[in-house]
C-alpha cells in the first residue's frame, strides 16, 4: 500500500524487452534499504524489484500491466514520481493508494492559477461515475484532490437524480440525465436527455385513444416518485380528453413485486362492461416479469388488454422468454431496430467496443450518445470546459438522431426528439408500428394546474420555473 505521497524523483535509464519489459530506474533512494521483491510504486504502478545496485533498482513489467497503463509510452531518459511500499507505524501523509491502476486518463488542459496548476483531464468513461467532488485520486502515484467535476452522464432512476441534485447545484456542475423522467423539474444544472412525459407517456395514450380505441385505462406503476408523477399527469389528461375518473384504475406496488393475480384479476374486471380496457405500465424491474406472466396465466392476450410500458425495452427483454410479452408494447424514442445507417454502425461499434455480439443497445444509450457528442460540441465551442461556457453554448446544439432526423437541445435543458411506438416480438426486439416527428420536450406539463403556468428557459430568462402569469421566477433551485 501506498500514501500517493511522492518521495523521490527516479528516471529511467535502460529498457530491454525480456520477453516481459524489463525498466532499469535511477533513484536517490538508499538501495542496501531494499530488500529484493519490495514493492515500489513507479509512476503510481505497484512494480515488483527483481534486482539492485548501488543507485538503481530494477523491476519486471508484464504485458498486462502495460496494457492497462500508461507504462508503453516509457522511454529511457524518462523521470518518474517514486514511492517506496508503507511499512507498519509510517505516517499516512495522503489517501490510501493501492498501486494497482484501474485506467487511464486524458488531460485536456493545464491552467496556471496562482502558485498551483489546475489540470482539466478526461477519465475513462466507466471510472468517471466514482470520481467526486472533494474526493481523492491517484494520478502518476501522485494524490489530488478533486476540485470539481465538470460532467457526469449517469444516474438511473428520478430517485437517483434527485438525491444527487442538491450536490451538483451547490458546486456548479452538470448531469445528463438519460432516462425517461416524470418531467415537472428543470435545474439549471441538468440537461435531460431522457423522455419527458410529453415524449412518452402523452404520445403512448394517444395511440390508445386514436389507434386501438381503448375506453378504459389501468395505470400501473411501481411506487416512487417517477410512476406517481407520471400518473398523475396521464389521470387528468384522459379526463381532459373525456375519458370519466371511474374508467381511470391507479395502482403501485413495491419494487420486486411478484403477487400480480389480484391486481390482474381487477384489470380484468375493468372491461366487463364490454369497454376496451389498456394498461399504461410503469412498473420498474423484475416485477414487470411475474406481471407478464400473470396476464398470461389470466389468458390475457395483447389483442385483449394491451400494455404499453415505458421502462421495458431491449436490455430488460434479453434473456427472457418473451413468448408472454409478445404483441404488447412499448413507447420510446429510440429501438434497436431502428432501420437506419447511423443506427446499423452505432450497433456495431457497441458491439466490437463491448466484445460481446448478444448484447443490446437501447433507448438511454442513444439519449446519452446525443448528450455526450453535444456537450463535445458545446466544448469545442466555447473552448473550455467550464460549466457556465459549456452551459451556454448547449443551447440549440443539434445533433443526429439514431432513428433518423435530428435532436436539438433547447433552452428549458430538453431535447427535441421523436416518439416511437414498438410492438414486442418473439426475438425481444421491438417492431416499430409509430413514429412521431420531433416532439419538443416539457418540463411542465400543460395537465397539472399549479404547473400549466409554469415555463423554463435557462437562456434568456435565466430561470427553470418562470411563472407566466406573474412574470416572475419562482425559483432557481430545484426542488429535492
Amino acid at each position: 500500500m501506498f500514501t500517493g505521497i511522492i518521495t523521490d524523483i527516479g528516471k529511467i535509464t535502460k529498457l530491454e524487452q525480456q520477453g516481459d519489459l524489463r525498466a532499469r530506474i535511477e533513484t536517490g533512494y538508499d538501495t542496501s534499504g531494499i530488500d529484493m521483491g519490495a514493492s515500489i510504486a513507479s509512476d503510481g504502478v505497484c512494480l515488483t524489484v527483481v534486482d539492485l545496485g548501488a543507485d538503481w533498482y530494477e523491476v519486471q513489467i508484464s504485458a498486462e500491466t502495460v496494457d492497462k497503463t500508461n507504462l508503453g509510452a516509457w522511454e529511457v531518459g524518462r523521470r518518474l514520481n517514486l514511492e517506496r511500499a508503507l511499512k507498519v507505524g509510517d505516517e499516512l501523509g495522503g489517501h490510501i493508494v493501492s498501486g494497482h491502476v484501474d485506467g487511464v486518463a486524458e488531460v485536456v488542459a493545464l491552467r496556471d492559477e496562482g502558485d498551483s496548476t489546475r489540470v482539466t483531464l478526461r477519465a475513462p468513461e466507466d471510472l468517471a461515475r466514482f470520481i467526486a467532488p472533494k474526493g481523492s485520486v491517484a494520478l502518476n502515484g501522485t494524490s489530488l484532490t478533486v476540485n470539481e467535476v465538470d460532467v457526469i452522464f449517469g444516474n438511473w432512476t428520478s430517485v437517483s437524480r434527485k438525491s444527487v441534485l442538491p450536490v451538483i447545484e451547490e458546486l456548479n456542475g452538470l448531469l445528463f440525465y438519460p432516462v425517461q423522467y416524470e418531467g415537472e423539474e428543470s435545474s439549471k444544472n441538468v440537461f435531460y436527455t431522457g423522455a419527458a412525459p410529453n415524449q412518452q407517456a402523452i404520445p403512448a395514450v394517444d395511440y390508445f385513444l386514436e389507434e386501438l380505441g381503448v375506453e378504459k385505462f389501468a395505470l400501473l406503476g411501481t411506487d416512487y416518485v417517477y410512476p406517481r408523477t407520471t400518473n398523475n399527469i396521464l389521470k387528468s389528461y384522459l379526463m381532459s380528453k373525456g375519458i370519466a375518473e371511474e374508467d381511470i384504475f391507479v395502482n403501485y406496488t413495491p419494487f420486486g413485486h411478484s403477487d400480480w393475480a389480484t391486481i390482474v384479476g381487477d384489470v380484468v374486471a375493468l372491461g366487463q362492461d364490454g369497454k376496451q380496457v389498456g394498461v399504461v405500465s410503469t412498473i420498474n424491474g423484475d416485477a414487470n416479469i411475474g406481471f407478464y406472466k400473470e396476464l398470461a396465466a389470466a389468458d390475457v392476450s395483447a389483442d385483449d388488454i394491451p400494455v404499453v410500458a415505458f421502462s421495458v425495452g431491449e436490455e430488460e427483454l434479453s434473456g427472457l422468454d418473451t413468448s408472454n410479452l409478445v404483441g404488447h408494447l412499448a413507447a420510446w424514442n429510440y429501438f434497436m431496430s431502428a432501420d437506419t445507417p447511423a443506427n446499423a454502425e452505432f450497433i456495431e461499434q457497441w458491439k466490437t467496443s463491448i466484445g460481446d455480439d448478444k448484447r443490446v443497445t437501447n433507448d438511454p444509450m442513444e439519449a446519452h450518445y446525443i448528450g455526450f457528442n453535444m456537450w463535445v460540441n458545446a466544448v469545442e465551442q466555447a473552448g473550455t470546459t467550464d460549466v457556465d461556457a459549456v452551459r451556454s453554448a448547449m443551447y440549440g446544439q443539434t445533433f443526429p438522431n439514431l432513428t433518423g432526423g435530428t435532436a436539438e437541445m433547447l433552452v428549458n435543458h430538453h431535447l427535441s426528439k421523436p416518439v416511437l411506438i414498438g410492438e414486442i416480438t418473439a426475438d425481444g426486439q421491438f417492431d416499430i408500428i409509430s413514429q412521431t416527428d420531433p416532439v419538443p420536450g416539457d418540463a411542465w406539463t400543460d395537465f397539472l394546474p399549479e404547473s400549466a403556468v409554469l415555463t423554463s428557459d435557462w437562456k434568456d430568462l435565466e430561470c427553470g420555473m418562470y411563472n407566466t402569469e406573474t412574470e416572475t421566477c419562482v425559483q432557481l433551485t430545484s426542488n429535492y
